[in-house]
């Protein structure tokens, strides 16, 4: 969409406000909102002031002032303000007209033009499958004296014997028992539907959506995939039209990792393959799962540096309480076709040779998705300049349930990072394969893991409650 579109829409949709978007380091929106009618050819040459230093890991006090600079390719018609309004992404950049380094947005570009750089392709595609629980009642504290945390569903496995106004009517989700079950089990149907017809009015292809295998009302919406930029906006789109469809229902929506103990989390897996053109590149013909050479040594790439690769792909404490055995984490970093317990999976059912592609299970939806996606196709390019190997390096193909393999048959292979320090040790000592073509600075990283060190650090200093029931009696 050009400019003149956009001002177009304004006129024949009667909007009355444009609301401008840009994404923090965390993967968070925020947004300005201008009267329609100040908005036109102008606004789109010298974008919208903001102050950047109320933004957290941006900029100090003293050099606050940055500039929104709308991208007229990424707007849609907002489907929850009384007042007809306008969402627009947009870019970030200094007051002197230089792209800003830490704008997530910008690095997600830089790695799409650093592919073309390469020779290697024209475009990656990449298509997301975000997992999210919806649930009736959230409650949580933290302070001096006091830390919980307490959230309710009324199809949760727990509320067997609540009582309730008019009758229980059972039929409650099992725990790890909720994948595609029909009605009354699930009981969040018209909810789902719902987000998928506003999803579509926003411009996503929806593919499909159901119920996931977690109790109390985990949930999964597929959308088509499309280039890495394209992508990061529509789960941006994603994620704001969730947790909105679910608060006009008076309920909650949350990507959280791992908000309940003893079933399973909430990922992100990540399909991904490079085009040239119209050529896919990932597609041989009678090779392992039918995959080229190139397709390989992306997945060697992605494996060799998962460690570091995974503190910008789950960058949370609560990722860590996800990626452990026996809940259908991908904690392990091998390579399998059709095969739900390795780090990449390797879709084959249905399979056409444009279809054909990887799917990297470890990262979750606390991810920043323009820095997750671009660190991804970093480390899978840096795996086909080096014709990395993953067969060569041990990291599979391994067709077999690893979970149930014996601690000694899991002996020679790795495990992704145990903790979110553990992971950004790991990015700290292995960056250079995202700096390439500048799409990464090392200042940036620095910045990056200073952040996320102050997370893991407020966390590790606070009481939690299960330790009153470990040792409040020594």
């Amino acid at each position: 969409m050009s400019v003149q579109d956009v001002l177009k829409t304004i006129k024949e949709k009667n909007i009355e406000w444009v609301d401008f978007r840009f994404v923090d380091l965390s993967g968070r929106a925020h947004h300005i909102t201008l009267p329609a009618r100040e908005v036109d050819e102008e606004t789109f040459v010298n974008g919208v002031a903001f102050d950047g230093s109320s933004i957290p890991g941006f900029r100090g006090i003293e050099e606050s002032d940055m500039v929104m600079m709308p991208d007229p390719e990424s707007v849609f018609i907002d489907p929850f303000t009384a007042h007809p309004t306008l969402n627009i992404m947009s870019d970030i950049y200094t007051p002197d007209g230089e792209r800003y380094e830490r704008d997530p947005r910008s690095i997600a570009a830089k790695a799409e033009a650093y592919l073309q750089q390469t020779g290697i392709g024209t475009a990656a595609f990449f298509a997301p499958e975000s997992e999210f629980f919806i649930f009736d009642d959230v409650r949580y504290e933290s302070t001096m004296n006091s830390s919980f945390f307490s959230v309710d569903s009324e199809e949760a496995a727990w509320n067997t014997n609540r009582k309730e106004e008019g009758g229980n009517l059972a039929f409650k989700v099992r725990v790890k028992g909720g994948y595609v079950p029909v009605a009354p089990v699930d009981s969040q149907q018209d909810i789902r539907s719902e987000m998928c017809r506003l999803l579509e009015e926003a411009g996503l292809r929806v593919e499909r959506h159901h119920h996931e295998v977690a109790t109390a009302g985990q949930a999964e919406i597929n959308f088509r995939f499309d280039t890495l930029l394209k992508t990061a906006d529509n789960l941006m789109v994603y994620k704001y039209i969730v947790h909105n469809t679910a608060r006009q229902f008076g309920k909650v929506a949350t990507f959280m990792p791992k908000p309940l103990f003893g079933d399973n989390g909430s990922g992100m897996h990540v399909h991904q393959s490079i085009f040239n053109g119209d050529e896919p590149l990932f597609y041989e013909k009678g090779g392992y799962a039918n995959l080229s050479e190139m397709a390989l040594n992306y997945i060697g790439g992605i494996l060799y540096h998962a460690p570091a690769l995974i503190a910008l792909t789950n960058p949370s404490t609560n990722s860590f309480k996800r990626l452990v055995p026996g809940y259908e984490a991908p904690v392990n970093l091998v390579f399998s076709k059709g095969n739900r317990s390795a780090a990449i999976r390797i879709p084959v059912a249905a399979v056409t040779p444009k279809g054909c592609r990887i799917e990297f299970r470890t990262p979750d939806s606390t991810a920043n998705p323009y820095l997750a996606f671009a660190a991804m196709l970093m480390a899978g390019l840096d795996g086909i300049k080096k014709k990395i190997n993953p067969v060569e390096l041990g990291y599979g193909p391994l067709d077999k349930n690893i979970y149930e393999m014996s601690d000694e048959e899991k002996s020679n292979i790795r495990s992704v990072p145990g903790s979110l320090d553990e992971a950004l040790d790991a990015l700290q000592a292995d960056y250079e394969f995202l700096t390439e073509g500048g799409v990464f600075t090392k200042e940036f990283i620095d910045n990056f893991v200073a952040l996320k060190r102050g997370e893991a650090k407020a966390v590790s200093m606070r009481v939690h409650p299960h330790e009153y029931g470990l040792y409040f009696d020594c």
